[in-house]
């Protein structure tokens, strides 16, 4: 015979707050974190699935790397990118005592998809008041800017083509690339259009400022030995599978030519800007919401009598942004830093995450691997105590 059990009201109750206690409970969790995690599951699973996409579709007209012989592979991929691949040329127009003269300037970029619009580096096309876009037919377009990311030393620009004139470049991961393997440039050196040079990765993440902003381009840059000169600038740098690695940017020389140093922009920092420029109309940074800090060093601690020798000191806090919601404070006692006015007093930030900040740098570093809408735990000290503060990342360029 089948027994029922029976609860007391005493238990009945019991359970009810138990239940009670869960859900509010799962709430609480969901409404700090679960938002975040949520999104950073679903960004995984779209890097994964992007990931998968990129190393499973073989680019026609390419052979395997692996049974190709090294000549063949660089006939190969020259034939099949350098279509992708345009020649820019930027015209200023300046004043001088009797007349206005043209001066220009030449680069490259990559040609990104159907509708015209081309990826190349920010220098490239800074200050142009007319831009000309050669195809690899020889065929000439005006092209108007988009927009730009200066501290990557990005931009994109777009032209009005035919679709069937335009061959849009194959995007590849930079994430993978190691030391020593094999890459190719294709780009416009000295005004020789569509020259090809090969070499290796010789270094990665290396750090490399903006020469326009000052801050460091988003992931280290991308090293290589092949010849990389004046005119390469927003060329594609392709691995062996024809894949856009890179942006070549920038070159290290004493003279001004190749030294066998050169830089690019990762492929990946290239991704999430032109996926922000062609969907936002501008690059989306989260950001906390603060003026440039004052970094904490043993003499300025000694000077203020401050309790730590390292950190990033709050100048001032911008009204409505992530860090003046969370409660961090800036200081009230103005000082002269060269041709700055900055405060002091304001609290010091001494770690994000668990992370330490010493420099502007980690602070930039931190921030930007994070997504916007992401929560942080921010240590500061303040007035001699230590406070961890729960910022909300936000993009405070977004348009409303």
């Amino acid at each position: 015979m089948k027994q029922t059990y029976q609860m007391t009201a005493r238990q009945l109750i019991t359970l009810a707050l138990l239940t009670a206690v869960f859900a509010a409970s799962a709430v609480i969790f969901y409404d700090k974190f679960g938002a975040s995690l949520l999104g950073r599951i679903a960004g995984a699973k779209e890097d994964e699935k992007a990931r998968a996409a990129v190393e499973s579709v073989a680019i026609p007209g390419l052979t395997d790397p692996s049974v190709a012989s090294d000549e063949k592979n660089n006939a190969e991929v020259y034939k099949t990118i350098s279509p992708s691949v345009v020649n820019i040329t930027s015209t200023t127009y300046v004043q001088d005592w009797f007349s206005v003269e043209p001066q220009q300037g030449t680069g490259s970029g990559s040609i990104l998809d159907k509708e015209g619009n081309i990826l190349t580096n920010f220098h490239v096309i800074k200050d142009a008041q007319e831009l000309d876009v050669a195809l690899s037919n020889n065929k000439h377009y005006k092209a108007k800017v988009i927009n730009a990311d200066p501290d990557n030393d990005l931009a994109i620009i777009r032209i009005t083509a035919p679709r069937e004139v335009l061959t849009p470049i194959p995007l590849g991961d930079s994430k993978e690339l190691f030391v020593g393997q094999k890459v190719l440039a294709i780009g416009n050196p000295f005004g020789f259009d569509h020259t090809l040079t090969t070499g290796i990765v010789s270094g990665l993440a290396r750090p490399l400022r903006s020469e326009f902003t000052g801050r460091l381009i988003e992931g280290g840059v991308v090293q290589t030995d092949a010849a990389i000169n004046p005119g390469n600038s927003g060329g594609p740098l392709l691995d062996s599978r024809g894949r856009m690695i890179g942006i070549n940017t920038m070159i290290y020389s004493p003279s001004g030519a190749s030294a066998g140093i050169g830089f690019a922009v990762p492929a990946d920092t290239a991704r999430r800007v032109i996926s922000d420029i062609l969907t936002y109309g501008y690059v989306r940074r989260p950001k906390l919401g603060i003026t440039p800090p004052i970094e904490v060093n043993a003499e300025l601690a000694q000077y203020l009598d401050l309790p730590v020798k390292e950190g990033l000191m709050v100048s001032q806090v911008y009204p409505g942004s992530a860090a003046e919601k969370a409660g961090i404070r800036g200081g009230r006692q103005p000082v002269r830093i060269g041709r700055q006015m900055a405060y002091l007093g304001g609290d010091i930030i001494t770690k994000i995450d668990g992370q330490p900040v010493r420099s502007r740098d980690d602070l930039d570093r931190l921030v930007s691997a994070k997504n916007i809408g992401d929560r942080v735990q921010v240590e500061v000290l303040r007035q001699g105590s230590r406070l961890t503060l729960v910022v909300v990342l936000n993009d405070p360029n977004r348009k409303i």
